[in-house]
């Protein structure tokens, strides 16, 4: 586990109508502060990465498909610098308890500190709907987005899943 990552176990409490599921709450002990809530999309054969934050946290959790979160440390001071870490967002299948490709995917919120490269891609042919509460709203004319080649042959991190 990369240094600074925490993933929160969600728990989605079901019931003939439907479920509700808690994604981060200000008792957590993983919240620190309120910016903004947002989501973003992914099409399938898509790779949104390589970004980072110089003061943000963000908080993501996949709400529809499958994704492939991809990490990487490059942070100078830190035990886990040149590690990458992988973790499969998405949400349970209500009638069977895994994904569509047989593996388990529980629902996860994953905090990522500031400064660790992350991105995300599909893992299967379905556009991931991804949720963002980052501690810090976006300013347009001065935005905390670092920006890095998906593909960047310095980062050692595959992206493609099963079958792809």
């Amino acid at each position: 586990m990369i240094e600074g990552v925490v993933t929160k176990q969600l728990r989605p409490i079901a019931d003939e109508r439907g479920y509700l599921m808690e994604i981060l709450r200000d008792d957590d002990e993983l919240f620190s502060k309120f910016g903004q809530v947002y989501i973003t999309t992914c099409y399938p054969g898509v790779v949104k990465a390589w970004h980072a934050h110089a003061r943000q946290y963000d908080h993501l959790c996949c709400l529809r498909g499958t994704a492939k979160l991809g990490l990487y440390d490059d942070r100078e001071d830190s035990p886990t610098r040149g590690q990458t870490q992988a973790i499969m967002l998405g949400m349970l299948n209500p009638s069977l308890g895994v994904a569509r490709d047989g593996e388990p995917v529980e629902p996860l919120l994953v905090r990522v500190p500031p400064l660790v490269w992350h991105g995300f891609t599909p893992a299967d042919e379905e556009t991931v709907i991804m949720l963002n509460i980052p501690t810090e709203h976006y300013v347009a004319d001065d935005p905390d987005e670092l920006r890095r080649d998906p593909f960047d042959p310095d980062i050692p991190f595959e992206w493609h899943t099963r079958g792809g």
